[in-house]
């Protein structure tokens, strides 16, 4: 069953590649922040295609999705150490970009081993068609903060006339710091976002496939949770930046008293006067 054209469905692979790339590339300013959440997005999404892998029922669990999420996790691990602050390897645009065009590879090939007949409502009820949503949903919740990051600093500085790729520093782990966190406290919040958001629709997705227990309302309440503790300790940080310094008049010391002498100095020339004056 065939939902859109061949053409519309390129059209939309290479609009999601290059998005997910930009998107990757354009958190890429404090130190260890785009490994680590490639990190955990790659982890979590590994854990996910695996578990579609095995619920699909096939008979060999190897597909790209997985080997590509591998891929990325042994990098990350292999980089981070190198990459936290204070960095003594930095990844550039370069290692930033294969991050996002890798991660936008391993989402487009995981929805390959989908069942398009699963989106039919009259076969399902509406929790059961929720769980279906969900292998398209939890590919693009893992880079959600890369995503919204991108997509409002596309949007202020298009408002403002300027390209959508002049640089300013507004992004968000810019404002983390204006907050006051410290460089290591904002990569640390941006981590937290990224594990509470994707572990939020994954725990949806087990418990529709395993009927746990108030089925996806497991997950609902997991990430309702995690949000509120980490906006907490978003708009909270542990360190405030001191406020500039105030001029205090300068104070002597007591001592005696003088009396100045007059002293007589030449009269200066016009080109000095100019020179004392610029």
């Amino acid at each position: 069953m065939i939902l859109v054209s061949p053409w519309v469905s390129i059209s939309i692979t290479m609009l999601a590649i290059v998005v997910v790339m930009n998107a990757v590339n354009f958190i890429d300013g404090l130190d260890g922040l785009v490994a680590g959440v490639c990190l955990i997005a790659n982890g979590i999404f590994f854990v996910y295609s695996y578990i579609l892998t095995r619920d699909s029922g096939a008979t060999s669990y190897f597909n790209l999705a997985t080997f590509l999420a591998a891929v990325l996790i042994g990098a990350c691990v292999g980089f981070l150490p190198f990459n936290w602050s204070p960095a003594k390897l930095f990844m550039g645009d370069s290692g930033a970009l294969v991050l996002g065009l890798l991660m936008a590879t391993s989402a487009i090939a995981v929805t390959t081993q989908g069942d398009v007949n699963a989106f039919d409502p009259e076969r399902f009820g509406r929790s059961q068609l929720l769980g279906a949503f969900i292998p398209i949903v939890l590919p693009l919740v893992i880079v959600m903060l890369p995503l919204l990051d991108f997509g409002l600093a596309v949007f202020r500085r298009m408002r403002a006339g300027k390209s959508p790729f002049a640089p300013d520093r507004k992004h968000l782990h810019h404002r983390m710091l204006d907050l006051g966190h410290r460089d290591r406290d904002a990569v640390l919040v941006f981590y937290a976002w990224t594990a509470v958001i994707s572990l939020a629709v994954l725990l949806m997705y087990i418990a529709t496939r395993q009927d746990w227990p108030g089925g996806y309302m497991v997950g609902v309440v997991f990430g309702v949770v995690g949000s509120a503790a980490c906006l907490v300790v978003t708009l909270m940080p542990s360190h405030r930046r001191p406020g500039p310094p105030v001029e205090t008049a300068p104070t002597t010391a007591p001592g005696p008293t003088t009396t100045p002498v007059e002293t007589t100095t030449p009269a200066k020339t016009a080109d000095s006067s100019t020179m004392e004056h610029r």
